[in-house]
């Protein structure tokens, strides 16, 4: 299904905005009338306004105008266009889509990668946020013969590898036969086999902050002891370019480089996910410190090979 129209002239004015840094009306007029939306017609200075109105109701950004540099047009909060923000991934997609639904007949020759689509789960979740109540669900986790029964106050969603995954908080006050019970979980909805919504309302905690809760995480692991720590990893190879193209954490940052390798620096938890991610890249990637990552790495490559290669380790 094409984005309407409407949709699509929203995007492409704020792209034209973003990568110009600042522009003058006449500018953006220009390039609009050599686009095929605008079918040779300038766009009207009032359409220009109430697009500018609705791009910041619908998307959130605020298209500012310096009167004392021309009257050039730019982003005024770029601070939401943020690589990991939920503006920035929605304009992404759907300028993706404007795209691609003008290249049709090229479909075949467009390859792209499943995303599990979660819709009515994805649905109930954000309406249960919305309301603050909890939610109830049946979920089987790996490894697990029957589901579970969990009911919890949904917190945040997360996008993580092609996957939604929900963060739960279970509250309990004491009571004479229990403890008080406050924690967290994450479910993922691919696992989830049935949702409901409950009428029992919860008060959020107003001093949580989502992007907070995950910034010391590689993915989805919140739950372990693991503590954040300093990482220093070596990569070889064009793995080298690749990291620095895109970093494994934001606080990722180069501390030194050699003729075919570049260390780069982390600091962040180590959480299993993070070292399995590790192990991915093979050989193209070693990890100095800590030590003991370092021989836990080393270990399950070893082991690894030994899967391969029993009869060398006999």
């Amino acid at each position: 299904m094409k984005t309407p129209t409407l949709f699509k002239e929203y995007i492409w004015l704020v792209s034209t905005i973003r990568k110009a840094r600042r522009i003058s009306f006449a500018e953006i007029n220009k390039r609009w009338v050599r686009t095929d939306m605008s079918g040779g017609v300038e766009m009207a200075r009032a359409t220009f306004n109430r697009h500018k109105d609705a791009i910041e109701d619908i998307f959130g950004i605020i298209i500012d105008c310096d009167r004392q540099d021309g009257y050039k047009y730019f982003i005024g909060n770029e601070n939401v266009l943020r690589e990991d923000s939920v503006q920035n991934w929605l304009l992404s997609t759907l300028s993706v889509n404007n795209i691609i639904s003008e290249s049709l007949s090229l479909q075949k020759r467009i390859l792209l990668e499943p995303v599990a689509y979660e819709g009515d789960y994805l649905t109930m979740v954000l309406e249960a946020m919305k309301k603050n109540v909890r939610i109830a669900i049946k979920y089987r986790k790996y490894g697990d013969e029957q589901p579970r029964d969990l009911n919890f106050e949904p917190y945040c969603l997360k996008l993580f590898k092609q996957r939604w995954y929900v963060l739960g908080h279970f509250y309990r006050e004491a009571t004479a036969e229990k403890p008080k019970s406050d924690y967290f979980g994450m479910f993922s909805f691919d696992r989830i086999q049935e949702m409901s919504l409950t009428d029992i309302k919860f008060q959020m905690n107003p001093d949580f902050d989502a992007e907070q809760f995950f910034s010391e995480c590689y993915g989805v692991l919140v739950n372990d002891d693991t503590r954040p720590l300093r990482i220093i990893i070596r990569a070889y190879d064009y793995q080298r370019y690749y990291l620095r193209d895109l970093p494994l954490h934001h606080s990722q940052r180069e501390i030194g480089h050699g003729e075919d390798y570049v260390d780069f620096e982390l600091f962040m938890r180590p959480t299993p996910d993070f070292t399995s991610h590790l192990l991915s890249l093979g050989a193209c990637v070693r990890v100095l410190e800590p030590e003991w990552l370092a021989e836990e790495v080393g270990q399950a490559h070893l082991e690894a090979a030994e899967m391969y290669y029993p009869e060398e380790n006999e």
